[in-house]
C-alpha cells in the first residue's frame, strides 16, 4: 500500500552564516521542511567539470608526435590529448 505524499510540517529557519545552514542540514531530512512533489528538473548550462592539473611524462618522439597531429588539426596539443584520452576512455 502505497502511503500519501508527505507535506511539509516545519519552515525552513533562518541560518546565521552558511556554516550554521551546513550544520543544520547534515542534522535534518529536507522532506520536513519542503515538498519534493513539487521539485522539478533544471539544466545549468553555465557549469564547468572541475579539472585537475596532472603531470603526464612522455618519450620525446611521442610528444613530438602528438604536437604534429595538434598542429595539423589546428589545435593545441593539451586539447587534442585530452580529446584522445576522453575518446579512448569512451571506447574502454
Amino acid at each position: 500500500m502505497n502511503k500519501p505524499p508527505k507535506t511539509p510540517s516545519k519552515a525552513i529557519p533562518k541560518f546565521a552564516n552558511q556554516k550554521a545552514e551546513r550544520d543544520y542540514w547534515e542534522s535534518h531530512d529536507s522532506t520536513d521542511q519542503l515538498d519534493w512533489t513539487q521539485a522539478r528538473s533544471v539544466t545549468l548550462p553555465n557549469l564547468k567539470p572541475t579539472t585537475k592539473t596532472i603531470s603526464l611524462r612522455l618519450p620525446q618522439h611521442r610528444l613530438d608526435a602528438i604536437k604534429s597531429a595538434a598542429n595539423a588539426r589546428d589545435l593545441p596539443y593539451q586539447s587534442l590529448t585530452k580529446v584522445w584520452l576522453q575518446e579512448k576512455a569512451r571506447n574502454h
